[in-house]
């Protein structure tokens, strides 16, 4: 724990009860940002400035919220918020009270919230509230058949999670508006630490935050003119490969070695995907990995790709590059922990490095690469990711930045159990035919 944070829990016990300072200590064990005066010792690094003029921040856990939070605050044109899962909990409704202020002072606001992600967690009337204060609030696909205008699509959902404040302030990242995101850097709630989820976002400020408002603005158009699910797409800043259409994305053929995406040195790109075959996403994916000479470096929520993705992370390794993997021990869906696990031993086997997150629920999306590249955003590797969903994620060539991502994926370390090959060899039968069973069915997951 660096110096400051311990000093700041010494000053604590010396002027408040000790049962405050335990508190604060059995957090610090769960490695989790749960609020502004409370976190494990993790201190957010100062903004990185881009070629561009730009700066780029990177977020951890609620603190990513808070900046969303702020920046809106801040807003004196335009609002856009777009995200996948909205409760009606002290997070959400914080959020609905700040639209709707903005809103009545003029401000425009616009919102796209998913059909499928509120369902159940938010009766919408805070959506009927804000567009009565005149903020333009639109559904993704509407889950019930009655209520679409072109055509009904309950399979395809908008998983992106993006807000944009006037023209200079972008927020991206994993995370969904929600007290389990947030802990309380929004509004106090009753969350156990152990509740809470582990999360990345970062911030951008500055000329490419508009590039963000583009991919906003290209749903909007897609949500209330219909036609094609690719006119939702959008990529800029960064240059990739066109995906060879086959039976399935996840059979695309094997493309030669490319390490894409290519983007500008200290600059950002944005990819906005749309599940579509000639989606980029995976080939993309494919290329960067195949040309990683150095380190691999990924922390995923949700894992079950396709073999060749698999294979591309183990021929790095074999090659001799440091490829390292965060997976979570425990999941709002525990079948994805048995579908990651199905890759193990492969994996291990090439020399790949396995790590579970122990705690809490691990929902972050970031990959780094060559110490040079970083992608942090909304998109699994899965393919409900690639073939079933609208995700987002920006792509940052700095050094400097990946240097701050490498010290959060090593924060992680900390509060994570490394998977041995010649323990993960004894584990029970039946868990390797669960697991080999849901490797088999992982296309409809």
């Amino acid at each position: 724990m660096p110096g400051s944070k311990r000093a700041q829990l010494l000053h604590l016990h010396r002027r408040g009860p000790r049962k405050r300072l335990l508190e604060l200590l059995e957090r610090n064990k769960e490695g989790l940002n749960v609020g502004p005066h409370a976190d494990d010792g993790w201190e957010a690094p100062p903004p990185v400035a881009l070629a561009d003029g730009s700066r780029v921040g990177l977020h951890k856990d609620g603190e990513t919220l808070r900046r969303s939070f702020d920046a809106i605050a801040a807003a004196r044109s335009r609002v856009c918020f777009e995200f996948y899962i909205w409760d009606d909990d002290a997070t959400g409704r914080a959020f609905a009270d700040l639209l709707e202020k903005k809103a009545r002072q003029g401000v425009k606001v616009f919102v796209i919230y998913d059909g499928y992600g509120v369902l159940g967690t938010n009766d919408r009337r805070m959506f009927q509230r804000l567009r009565r204060v005149g903020a333009r609030v639109a559904e993704f696909h509407p889950i019930r058949p009655w209520e679409t205008r072109f055509g009904w699509r309950p399979m395809s959902r908008d998983h992106r999670k993006i807000v944009v404040a006037d023209n200079n302030v972008a927020v991206v990242g994993g995370l969904n508006v929600a007290d389990a995101y947030a802990g309380s850097w929004i509004a106090r709630n009753d969350l156990k630490t152990v509740q809470l989820w582990r999360d990345t976002g970062m911030s951008v400020e500055g000329p490419a935050a508009r590039m963000f408002i583009e991919a906003f603005a290209r749903n909007w158009d897609y949500v209330h003119r219909g036609g094609r699910i690719d006119r939702a797409a959008y990529f800029a800043g960064v240059a990739l490969p066109r995906s060879p259409k086959g039976r399935r994305v996840g059979k695309a053929r094997e493309r030669a070695a490319d390490p894409a995406p290519k983007v500008k040195p200290d600059s950002i790109g944005v990819m906005a995907t749309v599940p579509t075959l000639t989606s980029p996403l995976r080939p993309m994916l494919h290329d960067l990995l195949n040309g990683a000479k150095k380190s691999v470096h990924m922390t995923m929520a949700y894992f079950a790709p396709d073999d060749e993705l698999i294979e591309s992370l183990c021929a790095a390794a074999r090659r001799g590059a440091d490829v390292r993997l965060i997976f979570g021990a425990k999941s709002d869906l525990p079948i994805m922990v048995i579908a990651a696990r199905a890759f193990y031993e492969r994996l291990l086997c090439a020399g790949v490095k396995i790590y579970e997150r122990q705690h809490v629920v691990l929902h972050a999306k970031t990959l780094c690469v060559d110490d040079e590249l970083s992608i942090i955003g909304s998109t699994n590797l899965d393919y409900r990711s690639i073939e079933l969903n609208c995700e987002i994620a920006a792509v940052v060539r700095s050094r400097e930045f990946a240097a701050q991502a490498q010290s959060l994926f090593e924060h992680d370390l900390q509060h994570a159990r490394e998977v041995k090959l010649d323990e993960w060899r004894t584990r029970h039968w039946r868990d390797r035919f669960v697991q080999w069973l849901v490797s088999r069915v992982r296309y409809l997951l």
